[in-house]
């Protein structure tokens, strides 16, 4: 029997019989809709805790908010995300039966918001100070030239940043199986448990991923040139 003879019925076994090619596509769109909830919260929290934190350094106000936001940074970059899931889902959570999309939305947006939080505060950091003495002078008011001045040159700054975090955000969605959340991972391994094969499942869930990343930085790229054409 020879190796395409082999790779053919490890197919069959792994992704045809018993439809387990479902373990896949169900697993992916699990993680796609984690990792895009999350992005979006982790964006949020982010930015609001950079402009708290750059506006305590440029102004030394607001400096409750600016302790409380430390303390979130120091808890949620010291600790693994695989135990912030795990807290959230055994401990927080413990009482009721939640949701575990929405329990690993949740754990990888605040993961992700602390990591958000510092690549856009150096980004606001950055910008030249003038650029705040120009807004005022133009009669914005201190939000109003963070909004419209500040923070937009930041963006620019920071996206190739902001897009890596992104991609690792994407790549740590595959612990939400320490929950018994069946993402692309978990489905993965969940035929590998079935079938004793552990090379096509697997290598396939590796691909998927892989591919995903291969898009995204692709994407990624277009916009950057996209924007730094725009300042031409």
């Amino acid at each position: 029997m020879n190796f395409f003879t082999k790779l053919s019925e490890s197919f069959i076994q792994n992704f045809i019989e018993a439809n387990r090619w479902k373990y896949i596509v169900n697993g992916l769109g699990v993680t796609l809709r984690v990792t895009l909830f999350a992005v979006l919260i982790g964006i949020a929290i982010g930015f609001i805790v950079a402009v708290i934190r750059s506006t305590y350094e440029k102004t030394g106000k607001l400096g409750f908010f600016n302790f409380l936001c430390n303390i979130y940074l120091t808890v949620i970059r010291g600790t693994p995300v695989v135990v912030q899931l795990m807290i959230i889902y055994f401990v927080v959570f413990a009482s009721g039966r939640p949701n575990k999309v929405f329990v690993a939305i949740l754990a990888f947006g605040i993961n992700s918001g602390a990591y958000v939080a510092e690549i856009v505060r150096s980004g606001i950091m950055s910008i030249d100070p003038g650029q705040m003495e120009a807004g005022r002078s133009l009669g914005f008011n201190y939000i109003q030239t963070m909004w419209h001045i500040i923070i937009p040159q930041a963006f620019k700054n920071v996206l190739p940043a902001l897009g890596n975090e992104f991609i690792v955000l994407l790549k740590e969605t595959s612990v939400a199986g320490y929950i018994a959340l069946e993402d692309l991972t978990k489905g993965g391994d969940i035929i590998r448990s079935q079938t004793y094969s552990p090379f096509m499942p697997l290598l396939s869930v590796a691909a998927i991923y892989l591919a995903i990343v291969m898009l995204l930085s692709f994407l990624l790229k277009k916009l950057e040139r996209r924007l730094r054409n725009s300042e031409r």
